[in-house]
């Protein structure tokens, strides 16, 4: 199982890699990796499990952030009648909208330990192509805080943190172009 602590902080600088394209067929380190990441991030939000295995809720994975400079994402989006999981390897966001979004509340990662103010502009929608973990190609269109949860993880394939987009001088540069969620 994975723990908190198994999460790479934002001062390693491995976070700052970038990934290397998968190939397939994966390897069963690669799927054992990828069934932890999911594991982790459904009980890291059932309040319960959070509490039990002392877990920082999240709702998505790079491969990185467990050290593994490879390039797949997990996202596990709670829903009303459980979790939607999206695992998706050699991910690449294909079109995206013009419309721009923010988190409200600010945006948070599992490698960033820290309050961290300002906003992180995003699209709206993304539609996402990638492969799934038997290599069949998938294509994934995301709207809000999902279509963010894309980006924020796919950033963190390029060696893109969230704070990296913050204007340091300015971290609400601009609040008034974005839609904020």
């Amino acid at each position: 199982m994975l723990r908190t602590k198994d999460i790479l902080d934002e001062k390693d600088k491995r976070l700052r890699q970038i990934s290397k394209e998968v190939i397939f067929p994966l390897s069963k380190e690669d799927i054992k990796n990828i069934e932890l990441m999911e594991e982790y991030l459904v009980n890291s939000q059932i309040e319960e499990k959070a509490e039990k295995y002392h877990l920082r809720p999240g709702m998505g994975m790079a491969a990185i952030q467990i050290g593994v400079a490879k390039r797949y994402i997990v996202i596990v989006q709670e829903v009303e009648k459980g979790f939607d999981s999206y695992i998706v390897i050699n991910p690449k966001i294909i079109s995206n909208s013009t419309e721009m979004i923010y988190v409200e509340d600010g945006e948070g990662c599992l490698s960033i330990n820290r309050e961290c103010e300002g906003i992180v502009p995003r699209y709206a929608r993304v539609t996402v192509e990638g492969y799934d973990i038997d290599g069949n190609k998938i294509k994934i269109r995301a709207r809000e805080e999902l279509a963010i949860a894309f980006q924020h993880e796919i950033d963190h394939l390029n060696g893109i943190l969230f704070v990296d987009k913050i204007d340091p001088k300015n971290p609400y540069k601009d609040i008034d172009k974005y839609r904020p969620i």
